[in-house]
């Protein structure tokens, strides 16, 4: 059940994860690729002859499609749509979670998971503590080898750590202006949210997350901040590989699911004269 569950959220993810939605990547690829020239949007009506039957079509799993395209040249007509901002950083985050690299996210996931299970059985400043001292114990150790080795050979090498010491990571505030205005658009959002649940604009809404927050009670009674986030992960890296292995089974069930929850949301907003009116407007 809780497999389930978690696929189900993973599906629905997607709405909020890509913007405007507005992609099916997967199943037309090889279409959009013949199709559109760089810098024109399938999304926009106008933009080519079928771009207005393809306008709004995208199904329930685009978030998933939207990243099975294996061909290179493909990724780069994707990358030049304007509404495909986050697509870059998506599909890092999509080959990390899908093992495309097992290496990588072996190390990944091997170490925040170890970090993980350290903070649940020490302090946050133990933790940090140790780390910093494992790292400096690796860099001092091997910066005194390179230093004997040197004066045993009387090379002139230099600094071990020399390539490194010159990379320029200065942050410019053009840089640092583009962060802030990116995070400024999510907390604007945020805090539209905020105030649309706590203040009723629409009450189902304001319910569901009443709700939520009910079962969340029940949740912390049992698992504590630390535990949940080394189940996150654990989900994290599994289901998203069992999703795509048992596409097909799972998108069934949850279309069941959701078609369930859209029944019940529909009979109680009939009951509710406020929102009954509303829709008669």
């Amino acid at each position: 059940m809780g497999w389930f569950l978690f696929c189900f959220l993973f599906k629905e993810l997607h709405s909020f994860l890509l913007p405007n939605n507005n992609y099916r990547a997967a199943p037309v690829a090889q279409q959009f690729s013949a199709t559109y020239s760089p810098g024109r949007d399938p999304g926009d009506p106008g933009s080519s002859p079928t771009s207005g039957s393809l306008h709004g079509t995208c199904s329930s799993s685009c978030w998933y499609d939207a990243f099975q395209i294996a061909d290179h040249s493909q990724r780069a007509v994707l990358a030049t749509w304007p509404h495909v901002t986050r697509l870059p950083f998506l599909l890092a985050v999509h080959d990390l979670i899908f093992w495309r690299d097992v290496k990588k996210t072996g190390f990944v996931f091997g170490t925040t998971l170890i970090m993980l299970l350290s903070l649940a059985a020490f302090s946050v400043i133990s933790v940090v503590s140790y780390l910093i001292l494992a790292l400096l114990s690796v860099t001092i150790s091997f910066r005194v080898y390179k230093s004997v080795i040197q004066a045993v050979q009387k090379s002139e090498e230099g600094h071990p750590f020399k390539a490194y010491l010159d990379v320029d990571i200065t942050l410019s505030s053009e840089a640092f202006h583009n962060y802030v205005n990116a995070a400024m658009v999510h907390i604007n959002r945020a805090l539209k949210l905020i105030i649309r649940l706590f203040l009723v604009e629409d009450l189902v809404d304001s319910l569901k997350l009443a709700v939520f927050m009910w079962l969340m009670t029940y949740v912390g009674a049992v698992f504590n901040g630390i535990t949940l986030l080394i189940l996150a992960e654990l989900l994290i890296f599994s289901v998203p590989i069992v999703y795509e292995k048992y596409k097909t089974q799972i998108d069934h069930y949850v279309g069941i699911a959701r078609d369930q929850t859209k029944s019940i949301v529909e009979k109680i907003q009939a009951k509710l004269p406020g929102i009954a009116k509303k829709k008669a407007e």
